[in-house]
């Protein structure tokens, strides 16, 4: 409620209603994440990568390396530029221009990658590079400026169901346009069918692979598309802020919020808190699939069969806990669905080629055989759903929280210090599994790390309070 009294005479001044966002504005906003998700899904994680490291480079270890420098080099940037760009955008005017110029650079870097052509020279490899490089920057960038639009388009009491449903529309999106492309154009150069035994759709040359490089710019046309309705109907008001602010350097502007930070336990402790669980989440997704394949011999269908179910589970998901976010509150939310992440990863933890549960023997599975076909692949596959539909919660949560947490004349640079800390200790969890995967011989036990990084996570999640952020509270 405001303490401002009313003038003699005036008609009493109260908080003015929220005025929600038409609906096309709405939709128009999830339509960002369908429209990114396709390079994630095909570039960074399933297609692209891939084939990059095994054909262009021809050296499937000397390719991994190449990409994983590029991909650290990217973390790097993206950990010190979004919060400084939050800052500069926040003081000095809208946000959809930012928006329109990573957008630009988003498609403009995958459009390079149509030079992927195997047996690359070295100047070309180091083009394609930069241009992964570009597209990734301008993928986390963009999406620091469009989680900052989050809070003016529907009442606090509706963000959860916005951010999870936007969750969900991205992984659909992800779905959607890796089945068009891997299973309507790109081929197996062997038999020259796409992965669904079909003719591609378009005649492309199989020496070439102009199939595989064809991904690149597919996801920019895809990218380019569907961010029309963006830019046509999504509102951006200017935020406002004292002329003495818009002097300040964004760099001052930053350091004056980090240093605030432990005035504000709530927004700190949260921000440490999703850093810790991040990891733990990645490193899940980044090794279950490895797991699997070196417990039932998995090859790339039921590798892809793996990444299908649990891209469905993660829509249904998304969906329940955007709803669940409105009624009992994201940080309850985040909490469930962390302590249920443990108990999935203790489960999936639990199976081997002739176990499950540690200690229930079952048969191995037969070679040859189909896939998910033997009872351990089945417990497996039935925990890794588990964690599959509660896994999008957690991130869906994690933004509306910080929506509701921020100070509206700071949405853009928390937004920028939320990417911060999804980014600057991403190493720490597969170097913990892979050195105690290294010391004890067992890639159960260093699986088993994942475990401290949600525990660390819920610790320090069970201090924040689900309140506003109030610049002047001081709290010991």
């Amino acid at each position: 409620m405001s303490n401002t009294q009313p003038l003699a005479g005036s008609m009493p001044v109260g908080p003015q209603p929220f005025e929600r966002a038409p609906t096309r504005a709405i939709v128009s906003w999830v339509l960002f994440d369908w429209a990114a998700q396709p390079y994630y899904t095909q570039v960074l994680t399933f297609l692209f990568a891939t084939y990059f490291a095994t054909v262009v480079v021809g050296d499937a270890a000397r390719g991994q390396t190449l990409w994983g420098y590029a991909a650290a080099a990217a973390g790097i940037m993206i950990a010190i530029g979004s919060p400084l760009l939050g800052a500069l955008a926040d003081g000095r005017g809208r946000r959809k221009p930012w928006i329109a110029l990573f957008s630009c650079q988003l498609v403009s870097g995958l459009a390079v990658l149509w030079l992927a052509v195997p047996g690359a020279s070295g100047t070309t490899i180091a083009i394609i590079l930069a241009g992964f490089v570009l597209a990734t920057l301008a993928a986390e960038f963009t999406q620091v400026f469009t989680n900052a639009i989050m809070p003016g388009l529907v009442p606090k009491e509706q963000l959860g169901r916005l951010s999870g449903t936007g969750w969900a529309v991205g992984y659909a999106g992800g779905l959607v346009s890796l089945a068009l492309v891997a299973g309507l154009i790109v081929v197996d150069p062997a038999s020259g069918k796409t992965i669904l035994g079909l003719q591609p759709l378009l005649a492309l040359d199989v020496a070439s692979r102009e199939g595989d490089r064809l991904v690149g710019p597919l996801a920019a046309v895809w990218f380019a598309l569907f961010m029309i309705p963006f830019f046509l109907f999504v509102p951006d008001v200017r935020a406002r802020k004292a002329a003495s602010a818009v002097a300040r350097t964004p760099l001052a502007e930053l350091w004056d919020t980090i240093r605030g930070l432990p005035r504000h336990p709530d927004m700190m402790y949260f921000l440490l808190a999703r850093m810790i669980y991040t990891d733990g989440l990645s490193a899940i997704f980044a090794f279950g699939g490895i797991y699997g394949a070196a417990v039932f011999g998995w090859q790339a269908m039921e590798l892809g069969l793996f990444g299908i179910i649990l891209t469905v589970t993660g829509i249904l998901g998304a969906l329940i806990g955007g709803v669940l976010d409105d009624r009992v509150g994201a940080k309850t939310v985040i909490l469930t669905a962390l302590l249920i992440l443990l108990i999935g990863a203790l489960g999936i933890l639990s199976v081997d080629k002739t176990h499950v549960l540690f200690a229930i023997d079952v048969p191995p599975k037969e070679p040859g055989s189909a896939a998910f076909s033997s009872l351990g692949e089945r417990v497996f596959l039935a925990f890794a759903m588990v964690i599959g539909i509660v896994a999008a919660p957690v991130q869906a949560a994690s933004r509306s929280l910080l929506a509701r947490l921020a100070p509206p004349d700071k949405i853009t640079q928390f937004f920028g210090l939320f990417a911060f800390s999804g980014k600057v200790t991403a190493f720490m969890a597969p170097f913990l599994i892979a050195t105690v995967t290294a010391v004890t011989g067992s890639q159960r036990a260093g699986m088993g790390a994942i475990g401290l990084f949600l525990l660390v996570g819920m610790a320090l999640m069970l201090r924040v309070r689900q309140t506003s952020y109030d610049p002047a509270s001081r709290h010991g």
